[in-house]
């Protein structure tokens, strides 16, 4: 097995050249050929880091520490496996529940705290205990998985200190942030750092989550991320790591997403979104190559989903999304989040590339439905046989007999029964069992018209369009050289 990662210790020589051999047109007036501020531009300024101590002592009351109980399933129930417990089949040990931790801060002074819909997700019992020790039984009032924002509430005894709720929206990157939580249980533990990055996309998230150096690990999920003027601006949530630790990129979900979300939470229980009814994915160079797009920007339509609001308003498979109501779609995970903010009934402006020319459509937003919003799922069973081969790609002609032994609803057309490991059809991702509906936007409905067509693209970018399970994609086949 091949190591990923080599230390290595290169030492790099090289010829000393004569400042006169460096070319003349490349210096600037003090014969440097870099970029030098001025020492008028160097202000003699005594550097200080910020008030972290009056910032903690005003926040760490707001936050609370949120531990739960789950109920035990059968897998999890020492004795409940293949065989029972050391008691035997039928006498195991009792379920144990499972127990987790997480952070939360209050919002208002009656005991609304706000937290992770993870930290709370599938609990029996939530116990909230405030920075005084004391303890409170909490109910969970509305939650969002998509955005991974729960609200929930306690009945506390006095009015409890709150956390301002700042604005995301004027977050900078570089600036100080300070994160309080309950890191592997170490209560209202205080780190700081700076905002990374801000609009990071994490897949099957809704939110573009700010991206902070500060130390977040397990137990800080629904803790706040504050800025230097004591304002939350956003909730911990999420941390990318090798080691289950902190590798110092941690993300927060924008406090301005939540606000939105907040009203709903409270008086439904749940989030309703904007919908426009397709599945889309991102434009690769080699999409846009093949659709003669100009530059790998936009969303591309994938399928335009029944009764869907795109569907009435004329969208068609193989559209690009290049603007929604005057806002360019640059990424395709743009096109969700501007989609579910706009408020249900409203009609918005899309402007697509169709044939390579662009249109404009009409379309009235109306209410999600989370079953048309679920990602595309790709199946793991493949199956290693086939008799036609292109970009390494075996495909049969597709009848109800081998539909049945392959699993699949569709009795005709093309299937690919095998994809050849390294292949170019394996890079752009192509299955076993993935149908081909398309190539190059002319419809193919066995072997030899797919041959056909395939043949009419050598040389080129091929653009395939597949059926997975019951959504379409748009694959690009690039050839190799």
């Amino acid at each position: 097995m091949r190591n990923r990662f080599f230390p290595v210790l290169i030492l790099l020589c090289a010829a000393l050249v004569p400042r006169s051999a460096i070319g003349a047109q490349n210096r600037n007036n003090d014969g440097r050929f870099w970029a030098e501020l001025p020492a008028s531009a160097h202000p003699v300024r005594n550097e200080t880091l910020p008030d972290f101590v009056t910032l903690a002592a005003k926040l760490s009351p707001t936050v609370v520490n949120i531990s739960t109980e789950e109920a035990a399933t059968k897998s999890e129930q020492p004795g409940g496996g293949p065989g029972g417990g050391p008691l035997g089949p039928f006498f195991g040990p009792a379920p144990q529940p499972s127990r987790s931790l997480g952070s939360g801060f209050v919002i208002t002074k009656d005991g609304y705290i706000l937290t992770n819909d993870h930290v709370v997700a599938d609990a029996t019992r939530i116990t909230v205990a405030t920075k005084d020790g004391t303890q409170y039984i909490a109910k969970v009032i509305g939650h969002d998985e998509k955005s991974d924002i729960a609200l929930i509430k306690i009945n506390p005894k006095h009015d409890l200190p709150v956390a301002p709720l700042g604005n995301s929206s004027d977050v900078k990157v570089g600036q100080w942030v300070m994160a309080i939580g309950n890191p592997f249980g170490f209560d209202h533990s205080v780190t700081v750092g700076i905002v990374s990055a801000k609009g990071r996309f994490i897949p099957g998230n809704y939110d573009d989550f700010i991206q902070t150096d500060a130390s977040i690990n397990p137990g800080n999920s629904g803790g706040p991320l504050i800025d230097l003027r004591g304002e939350v601006i956003g909730v911990n949530s999420a941390i990318y790591t090798r080691t289950g630790s902190s590798m110092g990129i941690g993300f927060a979900v924008p406090i301005n997403i939540v606000k939105e979300e907040l009203d709903q939470l409270r008086a439904t229980g749940h989030v309703e979104r904007g919908w426009l009814g397709v599945y889309i994915q991102r434009v690769t160079p080699d999409l846009a190559q093949s659709l003669g797009l100009g530059a790998a920007k936009g969303a591309l339509v994938a399928e335009v989903l029944k009764d869907g609001p795109a569907k009435d308003a004329g969208v068609r498979r193989g559209d690009v999304i290049v603007d929604y109501d005057g806002r360019p779609v640059g990424d395709s995970r743009e096109l969700p989040l501007m989609v579910g903010h706009t408020p249900i009934g409203k009609t918005a402006t899309l402007k697509i590339i169709r044939d390579g020319k662009p249109i404009d459509l009409k379309v009235t937003i109306r209410p999600s439905r989370e079953a048309e919003l679920a990602s595309l799922e790709r199946p793991s069973k493949q199956q290693p046989f086939g008799t036609a081969s292109a970009f390494g790609l075996y495909v049969k002609d597709l009848n109800p007999s081998l539909a049945k032994q392959m699993g699949l609803s569709a009795h005709h057309g093309v299937v690919i029964s095998s994809v050849k490991p390294g292949s170019g059809a394996d890079d752009a991702g192509l299955q076993a069992r993935d149908i081909i509906l398309e190539v190059n936007r002319h419809a193919v409905g066995d072997v030899k018209s797919y041959q056909r067509e395939i043949d009419a693209g050598k040389g080129k970018v091929v653009l395939l369009l597949v059926k997975r399970g019951d959504n379409t994609i748009y694959v690009a086949l690039k050839p190799k050289a």
